[in-house]
């Protein structure tokens, strides 16, 4: 069959109809009309605004250029506080309509406040940007160059990726979730995979809440993938109206043709998966929690974009529940945003995690990209519920940063070291 006689992926379509095109192929290089722009305190205002005083230019859309501060909040510092100041200022400057200064980390903050649809083309000045193909829309993160000509001109170029179809079947065992799923597919697929999509699917995925197919996506650029999508469903749908925005007449036409071209397909069973754990320094160098039983913690870290949410939040509450932080480890945990952290204190989830021993910080990226309380010193050891442990990615270059769910984190925590969650979930 002709390339030309195939259907088209989801990507294929967003990119066509956002560059004016009828149809589009990978590998072709087209400019694209940006439905949302993402900029955050850390490489937003502070990069793209001494670029576009030398151009003597203003901002293309203020409705729909989304600010956040988040990675350097509060303030820890002079540097720190000028650099919270620069995004605010901009902000005043320009008139930006959408300002989320402190309320959290940005990609949760554009799910929670309903900036996120089917089809859209998106554009985020964050690596983890492509957490917003969750909504059935492309999102990828781009650095301070690109960025700036996006808030400029609306506008960037991009290069049509092919798309890596990866399908999930079956139903997950107790203490398995979506953040096991990405250690495995890390492992299994490897983190060099430039210029595709990943496109997720089966029932397993179909059968995930919101919060857990960010995780997948978020963690495509852990693949070294461009972005992450999830085909929309009424899941979708009721997330978006739950967030005061009701979807297009057409939000759920935003899917793979059932003959699109793939650059590869893979399938796996959930049914057999066990909680993973990922060793220093690669998301890949992941394998069963129970390998790694042997690894003493001085610090469990719940946080971060993939791992502090209200969900996540839970499956530490049913951890800790009735137990105690042990006396050589430091559990800290930063709910991902503000409206988290409220919805955690109400239902009695906040009270459980503190009664365990547990410090609580303050919304924001903080400690995952080292920035903010929960930094490590040399030589510790940490578990966390992050989505990169790079060495020196939260703190000291010589610390060791293993990877894990909200679960197995809890249970790391509790055990002072690295253990599987099963021996601690009812």
């Amino acid at each position: 069959m002709s390339r030309t006689a195939l259907g088209r992926t989801l990507v294929e379509k967003i990119i066509a109809r956002a560059s004016g095109k009828d149809s589009v192929r990978p590998g072709e290089i087209v400019t694209c009309q940006v439905d949302l722009a993402m900029i955050l305190d850390s490489g937003g205002p502070r990069k793209v605004w001494p670029r576009m005083k030398e151009l003597g230019v203003g901002v293309w859309d203020r409705d729909k250029i989304i600010v956040c501060s988040d990675h350097f909040v509060p303030a820890v510092d002079t540097e720190t506080a000028n650099i919270l100041k620069i995004a605010r200022d901009f902000v005043k400057e320009f008139n930006i309509t959408h300002f989320y200064d402190m309320v959290g980390i940005g990609h949760i903050v554009l799910a929670e406040h309903g900036h996120l649809a089917p089809g859209m083309f998106a554009c985020g000045g964050d690596s983890h940007s492509p957490m917003g193909g969750a909504y059935g829309c492309y999102m990828a993160g781009f650095g301070g160059i690109e960025m700036t000509g996006v808030v400029i001109t609306g506008e960037i170029w991009t290069r049509v990726p092919e798309t890596i179809r990866v399908d999930w079947s079956g139903k997950f065992a107790q203490g398995v979730v979506a953040k096991d799923i990405s250690l495995t597919l890390c492992r299994e697929l490897g983190m060099d995979n430039a210029f595709k999509a990943v496109e997720f699917g089966g029932e397993t995925v179909r059968a995930m809440s919101m919060g857990e197919r960010g995780v997948l996506c978020n963690m495509a650029a852990e693949l070294g993938a461009e972005t992450g999508m999830i085909e929309p469903d009424e899941t979708t749908l009721a997330a978006m109206r739950k967030a005061g925005r009701e979807p297009d007449a057409d939000a759920l036409t935003w899917r793979s043709d059932d003959n699109a071209a793939y650059a590869a397909k893979h399938t796996f069973d959930a049914n057999t998966l066990s909680p993973q754990v990922a060793a220093p320094h690669k998301p890949s160098n992941s394998g069963p929690a129970g390998d790694y039983k042997n690894v003493k913690v001085d610090q469990a870290y719940i946080g971060a974009c993939v791992g502090a949410k209200l969900e996540d939040l839970h499956m530490v509450a049913a951890v800790l529940k009735g137990r105690k932080v042990a006396p050589t480890t430091r559990l800290l945990v930063a709910p991902a945003t503000k409206k988290i952290y409220a919805a955690a204190a109400a239902d009695g989830t906040l009270s459980t995690i503190v009664d365990a021993g547990a410090i609580m910080l303050a919304s924001g990226c903080g400690a995952c990209a080292a920035m903010g309380a929960g930094i490590l010193s040399d030589g510790e050891v940490c578990i966390a519920s992050t989505n990169r442990n790079f060495k020196g990615r939260m703190g000291s270059s010589t610390a060791e940063v293993y990877l894990g769910s909200p679960y197995t984190v809890a249970a790391a925590a509790v055990a002072g070291h690295i253990a599987d969650p099963r021996e601690f979930l009812n």
